[in-house]
């Protein structure tokens, strides 16, 4: 679960899933509001999510900040579009242990011994018909 917070409005509870796939071993996905409604998702560096809970990172759309005075127990995600922006608060031991399966699955610097670059390289081909 979630604390979301659009500008304007108050802020809500979501359901939040993060997910990793070792297909895509760079990234990770922020899936906020299924099964209640059509999720929306994020998808971002595990780098970012990572350096996030020691230091503010990130530029442009997704910005990771780590714990805060008053909110040691939570890290902020800041999702940026080009026309609004949502806060998402989620529990720090949330985010800690997700990213510890994660490197479990996909060590921190093997990433690139998992991208099937066959693959890759069909899709784009595909996407470009």
């Amino acid at each position: 679960m979630a604390q979301v917070k659009v500008r304007g409005e108050p802020a809500v509870s979501l359901l939040a899933e993060l997910r990793y796939r070792t297909t895509d071993p760079y990234a990770v996905c922020l899936s906020l509001g299924a099964p209640l409604a059509t999720p929306v998702d994020w998808l971002f560096a595990r780098s970012l999510l990572t350096e996030g809970l020691c230091l503010s990172v990130g530029t442009g759309d997704v910005l990771v900040i780590p714990r805060r005075p008053g909110h040691p127990d939570l890290v902020r995600i800041v999702l940026r579009s080009r026309a609004q922006e949502a806060v998402v608060d989620i529990d720090t031991s949330v985010v800690s242990a997700f990213l510890l399966r994660t490197l479990a699955l996909v060590p921190e610097g093997e990433e690139g011994l998992h991208v099937d670059l066959d693959r890759a390289v069909a899709e784009l081909l595909e996407d470009a018909e």
